[in-house]
């Protein structure tokens, strides 16, 4: 599998989401497009895209954010994709439409060569708290952007906030070691979950007009499907997942009786919605 050369301290991010991390998610590109609609929604509507645009999406994984927008932008317009997982972005690859004007890159945006001043936009869903310098990272990729160029990107909140992550987690520690505590500014999902430091390392990196909006979410992780299907997602990604990796066959079953019970208890139909939250992020080049 093919690599992107990259930043030696971004080494084990890479090496996680071209492993069975990434493969993962790639696998689950559909139903995770489907449980993250509200976030995108949320940032379509605020990256108000109109023809002409050029957008670069950090972290665009398996495309879906960049397919979405690339079909505001025509005619004359441009989405490049560009993310560190060769797995997502084969997923990404196959699932945009033929003509459409979108390109997907493999590469670590921290050291990536974008042409300087080419795009009036840079996006993320989710995809710029695994740099582990983000200050640099985002001063790297500021220089792609068009003087006066905008920042949209969405970001988890604490995990207070994100019971939708967290609650089946507490279910799993039941049967397994908590996973290694990490430090509020290790790379990682909630890695920007502070305001402080979100605000800090946009302004270092040189970027001005810093803002960050809060929106409360109510996410169906079943997705429709019934209560086995919540449970199945909670065991396919997410901190759940990884505590229960490893562990024999009668520990996550064990811990997968946990879960259901846990998640019964939100199930209305076909539907077990928890809440979650995010920063909408704003800023200027």
């Amino acid at each position: 599998m093919q690599l992107p050369s990259g930043d030696d301290r971004n080494a084990d991010q890479i090496a996680y989401w071209n492993g069975p991390g990434g493969q993962r998610w790639s696998d689950r590109q559909e139903a995770q497009d489907i449980l993250l609609a509200p976030v995108s929604q949320i940032l379509i509507e605020r990256i108000a895209a109109k023809p002409g645009d050029r957008i670069l999406d950090i972290g665009c994984g398996c495309g879906g954010l960049s397919i979405a927008l690339a079909r505001q932008v025509n005619p004359g317009g441009h989405v490049l994709g560009v993310d560190i997982s060769a797995p997502m972005l084969e997923r990404a690859r196959a699932v945009a439409p033929a003509g459409l004007a979108t390109e997907f890159v493999l590469a670590d945006a921290t050291v990536h060569p974008f042409p300087a001043a080419s795009f009036d936009l840079l996006v993320s869903r989710f995809g710029v708290m695994f740099f582990a310098d983000p200050a640099a990272s985002f001063a790297h990729m500021r220089r792609a952007l068009k003087p006066g160029g905008r920042i949209v990107f969405a970001c988890w909140r604490e995990p207070k906030a994100n019971p939708w992550m967290i609650a089946p987690l507490q279910a799993v520690y039941r049967h397994v070691p908590k996973l290694p505590e990490m430090a509020p500014e290790d790379p990682g999902p909630f890695a920007f979950a502070s305001e402080a430091r979100v605000t800090r390392i946009l302004g270092e990196a040189g970027f001005t007009d810093i803002a960050l909006q809060a929106h409360a979410l109510s996410l169906d992780i079943a997705r429709g499907q019934g209560l086995d299907a919540a449970v199945q997602s909670a065991f396919e990604i997410g901190p759940a997942s990884r505590a229960l990796e490893g562990h024999p066959a009668e520990t996550r079953e064990a811990a997968r009786l946990s879960v259901s019970e846990l998640l019964a208890q939100h199930q209305d139909g076909g539907s077990v919605t928890l809440p979650g939250s995010i920063w909408l992020v704003t800023a200027r080049a």
